[in-house]
């Protein structure tokens, strides 16, 4: 059998790049709490992104938990957001103790749909979670429209979509807020890691004084806050590989355009198109398959890859409405189109290094099933 090809591999920079941009910590003893490292990489993530303010975070979760912390919604309030997402976005809402309301999503990108969001408002909707799904970008413009009619909090999970641009525009840019996430599988990484930006200068204070136990000032603490403060080692891995990000996603922008070579057109199979002035980040590729055209479901699919030692992800599924943690609490028949794409999508292997050679492999599979 050949080598297992996982659904994802970290890049990481030359061994010797690294350690000559931790060499200095050895004489600083500087590791974490706002050290070198993490302030510069903050301000190079902010020229990257456009951005006016970043705040960098251990991880995303604690980065998206953090900043629904900080807009101070009242106790059980409702988040109106989309069931197709990770783990991560449904549960940084219930943790913080609001509610969440899902919507169901676009057939097309996977998106919330912002034409279902109005019906979905009460006098208890505090905000709107969207998600940049695969880094295909929201509505922005009606979801902004929708917001600003209702005066609700708009904050963006953006955990797919670092780099990627709506009319040249970075998506760090949307709403009140946007999240973004900086894991280890992610097209940009600091091993685990996360930001928020914004441009309220005092959410910006916030969201640091809640990332270091509430402590505001030397003799100070305003909130019951907690600890998710990047450290130098992650945020000198940030800095190495925001060096190579051009690089990484031209890598990835090959092995999806060989992708779309050898499956665009085969019946059964539906793939993302390109949208309209959004310039990708190729974080993923998703294929949908249609059981009766394609003559197989995709968990066959799934099986038959992972028999020939393929690792493809069903991702996302189950929907998060779906979980065991919310049994009984939300009814997933009302995310129709969500519910079909979440049993029906798989998440092929895509990274920078991937040969196209197992490209080619991981297609041939596929198409032996589809004959």
């Amino acid at each position: 059998m050949n080598d297992k090809i996982n659904v994802t591999r970290s890049s990481m920079p030359d061994f010797d790049e690294y350690c000559n941009e931790i060499r200095g910590l050895w004489n600083s003893r500087w590791l974490t709490n706002n050290g070198s490292k993490h302030n510069a990489l903050e301000k190079k993530i902010e020229e990257y992104l456009g951005a006016p303010n970043v705040t960098l975070f251990a991880n995303g979760h604690l980065a998206l938990e953090s900043v629904i912390e900080a807009m101070n919604f009242p106790a059980g309030a409702e988040v109106i957001t989309t069931p197709f997402t990770f783990a991560s976005t449904t549960h940084a809402i219930v943790r913080c103790g609001l509610k969440p309301v899902f919507c169901d999503i676009k057939p097309d990108n996977y998106t919330i749909d912002e034409r279902l969001i109005e019906k979905l408002i009460t006098d208890r909707t505090c905000a709107i979670i969207p998600v940049h799904v695969y880094g295909n970008v929201c509505h922005v413009e009606e979801i902004r429209r929708i917001a600003e009619k209702h005066s609700l909090k708009v904050i963006y999970d953006a955990a797919h979509a670092f780099g990627v641009t709506y009319k040249g525009v970075s998506a760090a840019n949307f709403g009140d807020a946007a999240m973004f996430s900086f894991h280890a599988t992610k097209v940009f990484h600091t091993i685990e890691g996360g930001a928020v930006c914004c441009r309220d200068e005092e959410l910006v204070q916030r969201l640091c004084d809640i990332k270091n136990f509430g402590i505001h000032g030397a003799e100070s603490t305003l909130y019951a806050g907690g600890n998710a403060k990047m450290n130098e080692f992650q945020a000198a891995m940030g800095i190495c590989n925001l060096r190579h990000i051009a690089e990484e996603m031209a890598k990835r922008k090959a092995v999806t355009e060989h992708y779309l070579s050898r499956l665009s057109g085969v019946k059964g199979i539906v793939l993302c198109e390109d949208q309209p002035d959004v310039r990708k980040n190729y974080a993923y590729f998703p294929v949908v398959f249609d059981p009766k055209a394609f003559g197989c479901g995709r968990d066959d699919v799934f099986l038959a890859l992972a028999s020939h030692g393929v690792c493809a992800r069903k991702y996302f599924w189950p929907l998060t409405s779906e979980f065991e943690c919310y049994h009984g609490q939300f009814d997933p028949n009302q995310t129709p189109i969500a519910r079909r794409i979440s049993e029906s999508v798989l998440t092929l292997p895509l990274y920078a290094d991937l040969p196209l050679d197992d490209v080619d492999r991981i297609c041939d599979i596929i198409l032996e099933c589809h004959q």
